[in-house]
């Protein structure tokens, strides 16, 4: 363990084997910092935060602090990061609040580039990217895989699916389904997102069956959209890419599902 003189680990704060603390840090009580955990200079981890084994915080990010709510209620709130992440300058991630469930969580493999922002209460997946200056809003869900252009934004109580893309400068203020592809300045679903498929090894036939879903439920016109929802699962029921897109529009959620375009909605294939 190498801590450098001029940072601040207070009392109360855990340090796992072979953790660096950098110049000019500051740990506050209660944080624990797992194995192999790096911070570079000028790092804040709030109170009550874990961050997993060998994560590398660099320069200025503040992890841990207070949920931005007007007259938000800290106590008894943590924030939870997972193993391997890699946090890079100037990235924001908020404790979780008492209003919410007062846990912001980020899993494994996570890369957030300069200026991302995760706000209280999100859950955010494994292996997931973030380009510069993302910024999610409070409560936001955003499963394992997804990759988010720079500059793009989540409103609060979103959902992003897992393997989803989010193309840059994109405004989503709704759902975007797993292995979509969401792109513009109010987010449009443009299709799949056929190369992050392929990148992940699934076969072609199962490809081949969401494809075949998508049209039904974004480009069918008859019915509602949870009719075709439920069609789509009736028609390829041993799919588990089908099924997940399925139970996804039929969630109880707090945002309308993000519907593709009417035409031209497979051009990026």
């Amino acid at each position: 363990m190498r801590v450098h003189p001029t940072a601040i680990v207070e009392d109360g704060a855990s340090l796992g084997a072979d953790v660096e603390i950098g110049p000019f840090c500051i740990v506050h009580r209660g944080a624990i910092l797992g194995e192999g955990v790096r911070l570079h200079s000028h790092v804040v981890i709030g109170g009550s935060t874990k961050i997993g084994a060998r994560a590398a915080v660099y320069s200025h990010a503040v992890l841990g602090g207070d949920a931005q709510i007007r007259g938000g209620e800290a106590t008894g709130t943590r924030l939870e990061i997972g193993a391997d992440c890699v946090i890079r300058e100037h990235v924001t991630i908020s404790a979780g609040s008492a209003r919410g469930h007062r846990v912001t969580r980020v899993g494994d493999n996570g890369y957030f580039m300069a200026y991302s922002h995760i706000a209280h209460d999100c859950i955010i997946g494994n292996d997931v990217t973030f380009a510069n200056g993302v910024q999610l809003g409070g409560h936001v869900e955003i499963g394992d895989g997804v990759n988010f252009g720079g500059l793009s934004a989540i409103q609060q109580f979103g959902r992003v699916g897992r393997y989803a893309f989010i193309g840059g400068v994109t405004g989503v203020n709704e759902d975007v389904i797993p292995y979509g592809m969401a792109i513009g300045s109010r987010a449009e679903l443009t299709g799949l997102n056929l190369i992050g498929l392929k990148r992940r090894g699934i076969a072609r036939a199962n490809i081949h069956a969401l494809r075949g879903a998508f049209r039904m439920i974004f480009q069918d016109e008859a019915g509602s959209l949870e009719d075709r929802a439920r069609r789509a699962a009736a028609r390829w029921p041993d799919m588990p890419e089908v099924q997940e897109v399925a139970a996804f529009v039929l969630a109880d959620a707090k945002r309308p599902i993000c519907t593709a375009r009417k035409r031209g909605a497979m051009d990026d294939e």
